[in-house]
């Protein structure tokens, strides 16, 4: 039956299918997606994606951090990391004698978390250390991992946030009951096991937050936007002081309240078939029961009457942030700001504060933004000034873009060209199972239904210039929060001390019979599916050019790349030519204009440097990509030089230069190259600040002017060819300049130094980077199940022994990779980021598991399946399938090396691993990257490391 619901252009509909099962359709869906609710209040969406016989899942449940008792905040965020700790079934040798121990520990937990005394609640957490190695004899860390690897999944995670907490999985479409099965005994209750090593890799987690510059900003934004809600008061992470003094009972009383199948939702995106998945899904969940909720009392804000304004500080770059408070995402007032944040910043494309700050160059950076939450929600703009300006000038200088919206100093085309950008993004965000699962689930977390996100589009599309500019004069007041954050000693960091946890027992090869069950219930495996590139690349020739297609059978967007085969080996500056010229227009255009042209007409271009090749992109709606081709053209051979905006350029790079040398994860990124590399490298070789300041910008625009005179090969993507071939040899001229041979860089010995640099910081980072023999494609196969096995994974040795079992870090890996280009090394790069007095612990620990390589069958024979599963499971679609045969030509393959990878995992033992080992791994030395506190910085341990030398800021940049 069908019942119209709401008269609107899409529609929900309702039907019964096959088996008596009522779901809902909206009219016009092009996706067809279906919902349906259980008898117990879960939402079920489904739709098909047949890119691949795999399903993007997601079960987003509606409670994060907002829903914290405000004397145990991060609770939620907690509650999400043991969730993935098993359950009575899973994860346990003998539950009854384990169960009891918990509970011992449980009320511990709550002694602890009552004791005033300093002493005697170290006195306690000594016990529960005690009790937890007892426990953890029955214990088998990361089954949870080890069950889902089984059947071949990717992407395993979760994230908590505000209001929802989601938990991810990507599997093959056969295994799709036994991930069911599994999913249902996880929600079907918690188990609180290894619970203390977890938590201090929570708190690492809270560490690494302190040293995130974006987050320090943000918590101070929130906490002032609102004063009394939760959004603002109470982070994700949660207080140290909670986190320290966590209650176990207090975690059990939140799942229960919180988990239960009328508070979160299924979402299944992918090749599947509709009703026979809502039996299964209604087989396995539908059993579980519901529950009330507990009745929450609305937290109403106060409105902002004044400007508030807070100051942080932090080593990196001065920055300004502002923000006004919103009504909730899909209110009226909320899609307004919205809109008036793609006016101000539309993409780096045509936007105010686009085309008059940062085309112009008067300051370093500006983007506005508009987030919608579930209640209330924010509009913000950061600001990032030049040296010579303070942050109020920056602040005056945004305002000042929000007055032109208030006046509607902004063109008439602008505001349906955003529409027509929205939908474009929508179109490109929806045409993938991922894509459309997490659009599924954030409608869903928000409380909207389906039919008012595809009717939102037409809600956009009635806003008119006057309603842009009646809300901007009543929304933009003297009433909004000013986050200025200087360079400076963060004096709220919080160090703390190890609190000495003994390690645990992780029990790596026994297994529960949950998991042998799910091992020995065996489903038809998926064929893997090799791709022919010759019957799905079409080639032609233009003029003596290359042309490569392949059809796009999903929507109307196109995309047509210009690859040249040379880069920054060739020309150093090439790269930078292409940064100057988003500065300067034509004799027709300005630069402001040119960027307005490319906007109206919905097509993006896109220029990327890389050390052997220059990819020129142009995306966007396949009736205007002519046009865009002839923009572009036209743009580069007709660029107009203009001495004093490059002036302004090369001082806007310097500050870059200067910005980029505060940023903590800029700095650790160039000295792990310079460990890897040395001094000179493709890294550290940059144009100098004399070279930058004295040239002439003809030195860079004539390299535009002659760039389609160089050899270049193009590849479209789209659906018409025929039509694509009629236009595109009028834009092609003929070639009539040669390639330049490539520079050479070195590529030293990892030879056993250790190079440290000073930041202030609560953790100390540290990568090892050692050089191997030159790639061999034959190793490939045994590469992929080394990472998968030892050094990567949830359920990898290295995540086991270092975070599981002695929590010594949130974050560890080794990690093999194999060069893309025949005739050079591998390299292997192993990583720890944790407190500055458990480093020397979990170097050692990382050392003693690189000294043999452990030898765990169960495991081994897990990542080995995991491997054929995903590789059978995978499908190469779109232009990935061209973009893969450029980097195939790399390694002197022409057909789908992914054969010949599953052959060798096929036959690969133990063994084969264990001598790749040997050979490739364990002869290799090592260099080493540090970044901490420098008193902080145990040198004797870093002596021992190797040659150790501290290396300044300009020495690992190179400026």
């Amino acid at each position: 039956m069908d019942l119209y619901m709401i008269d609107k252009k899409h529609k929900e509909t309702l039907h019964t299918d096959n088996n008596n099962y009522e779901y809902i359709t909206v009219t016009h869906d092009e996706n067809k997606v279906r919902i349906y609710t259980l008898k117990n209040g879960l939402k079920v969406f489904l739709a098909q994606n047949f890119d691949a016989p795999r399903i993007q899942t997601f079960i987003p449940v509606r409670t994060g951090s907002n829903n914290d008792p405000s004397d145990n905040t991060g609770l939620a965020h907690y509650l999400e990391h043991m969730m993935f700790k098993g359950t009575s079934k899973i994860g346990t040798q003998d539950w009854q004698k384990e169960k009891t121990l918990l509970d011992q520990i449980s009320e511990l937990y709550e002694d602890h978390k009552a004791e005033p005394d300093p002493e005697k609640k170290k006195e306690i957490y000594r016990k529960i250390d005690e009790i937890s190695q007892e426990a953890s004899q029955y214990a088998i860390a990361n089954e949870y991992d080890k069950l889902i690897s089984s059947l071949g999944a990717s992407g395993t995670n979760a994230h908590t946030w505000f209001d929802e907490t989601v938990y991810k999985n990507n599997i093959p479409n056969n295994e799709l009951e036994k991930w069911l099965k599994i999913e249902k005994e996880r929600f079907s209750e918690i188990v609180l096991r290894l619970f203390h090593t977890e938590l201090e890799s929570v708190y690492e987690e809270f560490n690494r937050a302190q040293d995130n510059d974006t987050r320090l900003v943000s918590y101070e934004l929130m906490s002032a936007l609102f004063p009394t809600h939760p959004n603002g008061q109470q982070t994700t992470l949660g207080r140290p002081e909670h986190l320290k003094n966590p209650s176990m009972k207090a975690i059990h009383k939140y799942f229960d309240e919180y988990y239960v199948p009328n508070n979160y939702a299924m979402v299944l995106v992918g090749d599947l078939d509709f009703e026979e998945t809502i039996q299964l899904v209604d087989r396995y969940f539908g059993t579980i029961p519901y529950r009330e909720l507990p009745e929450k009392t609305p937290i109403v804000e106060k409105p902002i009457t004044e400007v508030v304004k807070r100051t942080v500080k932090s080593p990196t770059t001065p920055r300004i942030q502002l923000a006004w408070r919103t009504d909730s995402y899909g209110t009226r007032e909320s899609m307004l700001a919205d809109v008036v944040a793609n006016i101000l910043s539309n993409r780096g494309e045509a936007g105010l504060l686009d085309l008059n700050i940062n085309q112009t160059q008067k300051m370093l950076w500006a983007q506005a933004f508009s987030i919608g939450l579930k209640q209330y929600g924010y509009f913000s703009i950061v600001a990032v000034p030049k040296e010579t300006q303070t942050l109020d000038e920056a602040k005056d200088m945004v305002l000042e873009q929000i007055e032109l919206v208030k006046k509607g100093e902004f063109p008439d085309w602008m505001l349906p060209a955003i529409v027509s950008d929205f939908r474009l993004q929508r179109m490109k965000g929806l045409e993938t199972a991922e894509g459309l699962a997490t659009n599924l689930y954030d409608t869903y977390i928000k409380g909207r239904i389906w039919e008012e996100e595809l009717n939102e589009m037409e809600e956009y599309e009635r806003f008119t210039k006057q309603d842009v500019i009646e809300f901007a004069n009543e929304f933009f007041k003297e009433n909004y929060v000013a986050v200025y954050k200087e360079k400076g000693i963060n004096d709220k960091l919080v160090r703390v001390e190890n609190p000495g946890i003994t390690p645990v027992k992780i029990n790596r090869e026994t297994q529960s019979e949950f998991l042998k069950q799910i091992l020995s219930e065996k489903t038809e495996d998926i064929r893997p599916e090799f791709i022919d590139y010759g019957k799905e690349i079409f080639t032609d020739t233009v003029k003596g050019k290359k042309i490569s297609f392949v059809k796009n059978k999903y929507n109307d967007i196109a995309q047509v790349h210009f690859i040249f085969p040379f880069g920054s080996d060739h020309d150093r500056d090439l790269g930078l030519s292409t940064q100057i010229l988003q500065y300067l227009g034509t004799d027709q255009f300005s630069p402001e204009d040119l960027k307005k042209e490319f906007f109206k007409i919905g097509v993006t271009n896109d220029f990327k440097t890389a050390s052997d090749q220059l990819l020129i992109s142009l995306s966007g709606l396949e009736e205007n990509i002519e046009k865009g081709i002839g923009l572009l053209q036209h743009w580069m051979s007709e660029v107009k030089p203009d001495q004093a905006i490059y002036k302004q350029f090369a001082d806007t790079v310097l500050e870059n230069r200067e910005a980029v040398k505060k940023d903590k994860g800029r700095i650790m990124t160039a000295l792990t190259n310079y460990a890897k590399l040395g001094s000179f490298s493709r890294f550290t070789d940059v144009i100098t600040k004399e070279q930058l300041q004295s040239s002439r910008v003809e030195e860079f625009t004539d390299r535009m002017k002659r760039l389609f005179s160089y050899p270049y090969e193009i590849f479209f993507y789209g659906k018409d060819f025929d039509g694509f071939k009629g236009y595109i040899d009028t834009y092609v001229e003929p070639e009539s300049l040669t390639i330049s041979e490539p520079k050479k860089y070195p590529e030293p010995e990892t030879s056993g130094n250790v190079y440290f640099t000073d930041y202030d910081m609560v953790q100390m980072e540290m990568s090892k980077i050692g050089k191997g023999n030159k790639v061999n494609t034959d190793n490939f196969g045994k590469i992929n199940v080394f990472n998968e096995y030892f050094g990567r994974g949830l359920s990898s040795i290295v995540f086991q022994e270092i975070r599981e079992s002695k929590s010594l870090a949130y974050s560890a890996y080794v990690s093999y990779a194999a060069n893309p280009e025949l005739g050079r090394p591998d390299y292997v790069t192993t990583y720890i980021g944790t407190q500055p007095d458990k480093l020397q612990i979990a170097v050692d620990t990382m050392n003693d598991l690189m000294s043999e390589l452990p030898e765990v069958p169960i495991q081994f024979e897990n990542a080995k399946n995991a491997a054929l599963k995903q590789i059978a499971s995978t499908r190469i679609t779109r232009t990935n399938i061209f973009f893969n045969t450029l980097k195939l030509k790399k390694l002197g393959i022409e057909y789908d090396f992914r054969k010949d990878i599953y052959r060798q995992i096929e036959s690969l033992r133990f063994e084969d691993i264990k001598q790749f080992y040997e050979t490739e791994i364990k002869p290799l030395h090592f260099n080493t990257a540090i970044i901490g506190k420098k008193e902080n910085l145990n040198r004797d341990a870093a002596n021992v490391m190797g040659t150790f030398t501290e290396v300044s800021l300009e020495e690992i940049f190179g400026y």
